[in-house]
């Protein structure tokens, strides 16, 4: 492999990794702070891609598309916690993954009514629309680039938001003794539904910046729900930091294991969370 396919694909797991980020440190925070068993967590990130699909054909713009469909996803996600997930907080985790579970098909049939079963291509911005060259022979689309640094914007907003925000504050005390967080006078239901609607608009804003690069299509959520908790075991559950190093970590194995050894790429990022799991069964870090 020479230095230009070793950059594209370096550039790949980046990107790659930083959107499992987006999608994993929703269902990490979701997981770790509310636990909740969020099956549906995928549905989200499918939903996300047909709203890109059919508010940039409306709108004509995807990143305008982007903003209205982030701020539909997060009312979305206070509907849902506010009617659902609210009365499954000290529930059994059983029933939260039927509940969830369930949800998948109700998402999975509204999706065939709404939308329909076809599969979808959104186009990327004709701004964007272009490739820096590497070589005479090899080059790399800048919309892949601008994934990234969308990626790492919200990575670092999230951060802040956790690390440096009185809400933060009271997110991580909520997550460390619900009881004590209550008795100080601290709304630990609004913490939740705050936890849970940004959780399903991360899930959301992943999918739509996908979109351009992965198509639209039907069940596209499943696929991506394994990958996210494979990096919430590996990262530790409720950590966001975690998360984000679990990520890159896997989209490193994961694209370089397709490149360089294909016959068990499948199976690489498997070995690796096994690996992590018997040396750290808590994951790289602790919420």
């Amino acid at each position: 492999m020479d230095f230009a396919n070793f950059l594209i694909q370096l550039l790949n797991s980046l990107q790659y990794g930083l959107l499992l980020f987006m999608l994993a440190a929703g269902l990490t925070l979701i997981f770790g702070i509310m636990g909740v068993v969020n099956l549906a967590h995928g549905s989200f990130y499918m939903l996300g891609a047909y709203m890109a699909w059919s508010l940039s054909a409306s709108l004509d713009s995807l990143f305008l598309a982007i903003v209205v469909g982030a701020v539909l996803s997060v009312v979305l996600g206070l509907a849902l916690e506010w009617l659902l997930f609210r009365h499954f907080y000290q529930r059994d985790h059983l029933d939260q993954v039927l509940l969830t579970f369930g949800l998948i098909y109700i998402f999975e049939e509204s999706r065939s009514l709404i939308w329909g079963d076809d599969v979808h291509a959104v186009p990327v911005p004709a701004l964007l629309d272009w490739s820096i060259p590497l070589t005479d022979t090899l080059s790399y689309p800048v919309y892949r680039l601008v994934m990234s640094g969308i990626c790492i914007l919200l990575a670092l907003g999230l951060y802040l938001l956790i690390s440096k925000t009185r809400l933060g504050m009271k997110i991580r005390a909520g997550a460390f003794n619900r009881d004590m967080t209550e008795a100080l006078g601290i709304n630990i239901r609004l913490i939740h539904a705050v936890v849970f609607a940004l959780g399903v608009g991360l899930a959301a804003v992943a999918g739509m910046i996908a979109a351009p690069i992965s198509s639209v299509y039907p069940n596209m959520g499943s696929s991506v729900l394994i990958m996210c908790f494979v990096v919430v075991v590996i990262g530790g559950i409720g950590s966001v930091r975690g998360a984000l190093i679990s990520a890159l970590l896997v989209g490193l194995v994961d694209t370089f294991g397709k490149v360089l050894v294909p016959q068990v790429a499948g199976m690489l990022v498997y070995m690796l969370m096994a690996a992590v799991l018997l040396y750290k069964p808590e994951g790289l870090f602790k919420q």
